[in-house]
């Protein structure tokens, strides 16, 4: 270990919200992905906090703690703004990513944001997993951040008590120090073995689950890294150097990141640091009801369940069924003489699989994304940061969405070549911007917009705006709009050649 000479006080959260979850398809998709989702407690429409906004909850409590760094996909960016913003979270910067890196560029772009004099512990904690004891992971975290302030790079196990097969595994040797939450120095790490394996590992007492939660001083990890994978760090202060502000969120250089090799903390640093570094590494163990959430049963195993070991979240009736997770998010789901199934209804997707193959949803998703299907991409309701719109309908020459503008939303002053658009207001005051005119439209008053006519939907009101929808036209794609003007940051569209009309 190297010992350095000033000694931090503040930790300093940074929480990775890079992943996109393809396991807890059909509710998490690449568009929304399943650290947005409320998947504990109530039914994932039921308004419970979702993965992010617990993951930022679950440091309050720990001593000097500082704002939380988040670093996320670009083009996730509102959605996380403002989960958090729902949370009380007001994070210190939402670092966006222009093109996914993993998580050691991740941490390496926090740590480049965060050092300073005071050089503070910077606790990494993923945006998707579930603690279900908060005091125990505090307890934990000030155990670790303890050892990282004396230069340690900690990372943290969580007892293996059954031989699971989906997780990565610590092997820990000697102890280090004392106290009420057990440390101990790492002597490998090692990947996700098989069943004979797994059970081996759970009988020696020896292993942990890798929680991926990590706490290391900011000046060490630029050390580490720089060390070990010298060019991650060059990219990642590039991209820094290269950054901007953009109202809460800091924009790295697109370029300079997108040169950035992809790897992950474990890989680039953790493995490697027992035969090529003198920093040490350390785990503190994390019994404190921890899951990763990474497939369906995992959210199973840690949701509530009824006597028959059912767990079942929204519109669920079941009868003569047993051990099963049953989802409904859009009507009533009804499961009769079933065992060991997962069943999850969205408004365009059903998933009905064993529990047990759960973890072979991901190549089915990647085979519907080869196909080009939009299922594995977005929801039917989609999230902009003016509100929301739900496809309700869809045929030859028209669609149909429901639109809901929150107070004080606006949308892009816009124009569309092959499709007109009629508006029904349904609830709340809507102001339009139809080519020069401005008008306010209420409840059961509607207006029309011509194909190629500028036009701009705002809600100057107190409560949501909510209208109807109906486009006809030609070619009814996204990409049929050219933005003259936005609020929000997004880049305006450039008119020019559209996808020929169908």
């Amino acid at each position: 270990m190297i010992e350095l000479g000033v000694v931090p006080t503040m930790i300093q959260p940074v929480i990775l919200c890079g992943g996109s979850g393809t396991r807890l398809w059909p509710l998490s998709r690449e568009h929304y992905p399943k650290q947005l989702h409320a998947l504990t407690g109530a039914a994932p429409s039921a308004g419970a906090a979702t993965l992010l906004q617990q993951t930022a909850n679950r440091a309050l409590g720990l001593g000097s703690l500082a704002e939380p760094i988040v670093v996320c996909n670009e083009g996730h960016r509102f959605m996380v703004a403002e989960q958090l913003a729902r949370a009380g979270a007001r994070p210190k910067a939402i670092m966006l990513e222009p093109v996914g890196r993993g998580t050691a560029p991740a941490l390496t772009l926090a740590a480049v944001q965060a050092v300073t004099q005071d050089d503070p512990v910077l606790l990494a904690m993923p945006s998707d997993h579930a603690v279900l004891d908060t005091a125990a992971f505090r307890k934990a975290v000030e155990r670790g951040a303890a050892l990282a302030r004396q230069g340690y790079i900690v990372t943290f196990g969580v007892p293996a008590r059954v031989p699971e097969t989906g997780y990565g595994y610590i092997r820990a040797g000697r102890p280090i120090g004392s106290g009420e939450v057990p440390a101990r120095f790492v002597e490998a790490f090692v990947e996700k073995p098989d069943a004979a394996a797994a059970r081996e590992y759970v009988d020696s007492g020896q292993y942990l689950w890798n929680a991926g939660i990590f706490a290391v001083r900011a000046s060490v990890w630029i050390d580490a890294i720089g060390s070990l994978r010298k060019e991650i760090l060059a990219a990642c202060e590039r991209a820094h150097r290269g950054g901007r502000r953009d109202g809460p969120f800091l924009r790295v250089d697109a370029a300079a990141f997108a040169g950035c090799p992809a790897d992950s903390i474990d890989y680039a640093v953790m493995e490697r640091l027992a035969r090529e570094s003198s920093y040490e590494a350390v785990v503190v163990d994390l019994d404190a009801g921890w899951s990763d959430v990474g497939a369906w049963d995992a959210l199973w195993q840690i949701a509530e369940k009824d006597a028959e070991g059912n767990a079942l979240l929204g519109d669920v009736r079941a009868t003569g069924t047993r051990n099963t997770l049953a989802i409904s998010q859009h009507r009533l789901v009804a499961c009769v003489g079933v065992e060991d199934l997962v069943v999850v209804e969205t408004p365009d997707a059903v998933l009905v699989a064993r529990k047990d193959r759960s973890q072979a949803i991901g190549p089915l998703v990647a085979a519907l994304k080869a196909e080009g299907r939009p299922e594995c991409l977005q929801h039917r309701k989609v999230r902009r940061p003016w509100g929301s719109y739900d496809g309700i309908e869809r045929g030859e020459r028209f669609q149909v969405k429901r639109i809901v503008v929150d107070p004080g939303g606006c949308l892009s002053l816009q124009m569309h070549y092959h499709r007109a658009e009629h508006w029904i207001v349904v609830r709340g005051t809507a102001r339009v911007t139809r080519g020069e005119e401005t008008f306010l439209l209420t409840e059961n008053e509607s207006t029309y917009i011509p194909t190629g006519t500028k036009h701009r939907l705002e809600n100057p009101g107190k409560v949501p705006l909510e209208i109807i929808e109906v486009q006809s036209g030609a070619y009814l794609g996204e990409d049929d709009i050219v933005r003259f003007e936005d609020n929000y940051g997004r880049e305006e569209a450039k008119a020019g050649p559209l996808p020929k009309a169908a």
